[in-house]
């Protein structure tokens, strides 16, 4: 599989270097490519190191990081690759044209980094590594979205930047979804930063307990992708309003 992706890349007339998964050898390239396609595996059980060094080089240097793996791969990988760092995923087995289709796009249509930086930033967090990806991919189109995958990643992410709104799992485990409310809460530096509940229960009783917490709303994880993104849209529009009529 990572012969076809270098033939298929090759011929679409990538310039393509094959590196191991190993930190000392993509260390001792000369030049750091402008995309990285990292294909996992089991070496990801064992050796973390190659994730941590991928994370700091495209965050330091804007590199573009892809995956190719299975769901379990993933999970793990997405202990290490929080925030915004992979710009895309590719379940594996995957169809290689699709690897190349959206590096093509990426080189056809380059990030504007003004624009992007313009964008409202979303937190997403919850445990599922599947609903992270697919709320990210409804939501990525209009929004800069970074993603977590537990309530200890999502203080630690929030130590370092300051999202417009967190999209955040009701039920979690260790530390739930309201464990996770009341420390932003609790903290000076966090506690106005609007959080939206995720849930999976739509019952009366249920909802009534997500709003005694008083969060800036909920969302159904069963409603459809424009019904999410017609929510955050409408959730943003009421938010400018109200600022806006506060000067």
């Amino acid at each position: 599989m990572v012969a076809a992706i270098k033939n298929n890349l090759i011929a679409a007339d990538y310039d393509v270097v094959l590196c191991a998964p190993d930190v000392d050898e993509i260390g001792f390239l000369p030049e750091k490519p402008e995309m990285i396609i990292l294909y996992l595996g089991d070496y990801i059980n064992e050796s973390r190191d190659i994730l941590i060094y991928l994370k700091d080089l495209c965050q330091a240097e804007d590199k573009y990081l892809y995956l190719v793996g299975r769901p379990n791969e993933f999970e793990i990988a997405d202990l290490v690759l929080t925030g915004d760092v992979v710009s895309e995923r590719f379940e594996r087995p995957v169809n290689v044209k699709d690897i190349v289709d959206v590096l093509d796009k990426r080189v056809l249509n380059p990030v504007n980094k003004e624009e992007e930086d313009k964008k409202k930033h979303i937190l997403l967090v919850d445990d599922s590594g599947t609903m992270l990806r697919t709320i990210k991919s409804w939501l990525t189109p209009k929004y800069k979205v970074s993603m977590v995958n537990s309530g200890m990643n999502c203080i630690t992410f929030l130590a370092n930047y300051k999202p417009d709104l967190i999209l955040l799992d009701y039920e979690m485990p260790i530390c739930t979804g309201p464990m996770v409310m009341q420390m932003i809460r609790s903290e000076v530096s966090t506690s106005s930063i609007p959080i939206i509940f995720l849930t999976a229960r739509g019952d009366k009783d249920s909802v009534m307990e997500v709003l005694k917490l008083k969060p800036d709303g909920y969302l159904l994880k069963s409603m459809r992708s424009t019904e999410i993104v017609a929510a955050v849209d409408n959730f943003f529009d009421h938010l400018d309003f109200v600022q806006n009529s506060k000067k």
